[in-house]
């Protein structure tokens, strides 16, 4: 039986909403673990009309048959927080509770609804996002962000940095290490081996050094190095037409803008962010709180379906 586990995100955003709105879509084989206050998903449901329910437990491992269940740890004193720092910490509470789960074993997978990260910093959440906080507690040194649709699939170096900070960062090692990590990842969860393009760092990739020499001191090698070890890779491509004709199965891209913004133009709606190098499936919609449209049932549940199911699709796969 396979076991997803949720949680609630930023409680003053759209995740509480989203996750009511899941509930139709649960499959009837499965075990669903809602990590959230009580009082604020009934509240939510009370709002839009929806009517959920779940069994209370202390832990996932109690879990014996399928269902949706729900994890609460009773943190906040109000059943609609406005951003602040008590929906600071219930996110981080909660996100920290699931993530014990599922390192023991005892989820196939994770859904995880948006956070603030300025109101999760304040709760003492000290990481880049929640994938550095899942990859640290999960010990795993080497991981990425692939923002994955069926029209296309991006991994970035670097995510959640300042862009001045981006070019001190692009290694060929480190290129290197996480395509291998993606080409990896790509196989176990899709059955295939990807043709990998590489995008350059600078406009027209650098145009031979003269634009900036990282794309032909550190990129240009690490394709030439991947080439060598029989990776299927091409690159550096000209970041400003490699997405063009979309003829690679994943695009390796040098910082998180270069990566999302074509892909939240091409793919919003289905988008996926998937963590790879996980010992499970981690998933998250490809969007942030949206506190503007919180609570108002208007939020497009597409993303966090999509999530759902490949959460649920991958889990399966990995529990076989």
């Amino acid at each position: 039986m396979v076991k997803i586990g949720i949680t609630i995100g930023d409680p003053a955003g759209v995740g509480p909403e989203l996750i009511a709105r899941l509930y139709q879509h649960f499959d009837s084989q499965k075990a669903y673990v809602i990590y959230g206050e009580g009082s604020i998903l009934r509240a939510v449901q009370r709002e839009l009309g929806i009517d959920m329910e779940a069994v209370e437990i202390s832990g996932a491992e109690d879990i014996k048959e399928p269902g949706v269940y729900l994890i609460d740890l009773n943190i906040s004193s109000t059943e609609r927080p406005s951003p602040s720092l008590t929906s600071g910490k219930v996110a981080v509470a909660y996100l920290g509770r699931a993530v014990v789960d599922a390192v023991y074993g005892r989820l196939g997978g994770l859904l995880t609804m948006p956070i603030n990260k300025f109101w999760a910093r304040l709760a003492g959440f000290s990481y880049e996002g929640q994938t550095e906080f899942i990859a640290h507690a999960c010990r795993v040194s080497e991981y990425a962000m692939m923002m994955y649709s069926d029209v296309l699939k991006v991994v970035p170096l670097t995510t959640h940095l300042p862009i001045r900070e981006v070019p001190d960062r692009v290694k060929s090692e480190d290129i290197v290490k996480k395509v291998r990590l993606a080409v990896r990842e790509y196989k176990r969860f899709f059955n295939a081996n990807p043709v990998v393009g590489v995008l350059g760092l600078n406009p027209h990739a650098g145009d031979m050094g003269a634009i900036g020499e990282e794309d032909i001191k550190e990129i240009a090698p690490a394709v030439q190095k991947l080439k060598a070890e029989g990776y299927t890779v091409e690159g550096p491509l000209s970041p400003d037409s490699a997405f063009l004709k979309r003829e690679y199965d994943l695009y390796f891209c040098m910082y998180h803008d270069q990566a999302l913004i074509p892909f939240k133009l091409l793919a919003f709606k289905e988008g996926v962010n998937l963590t790879l190098g996980l010992p499970f499936p981690r998933t998250s919609p490809d969007h942030g709180v949206a506190y503007d449209i919180a609570w108002k049932g208007i939020a497009d549940i597409e993303p966090s379906l999509t999530a759902l199911k490949l959460c649920e699709m991958l889990s399966e796969k990995i529990c076989q």
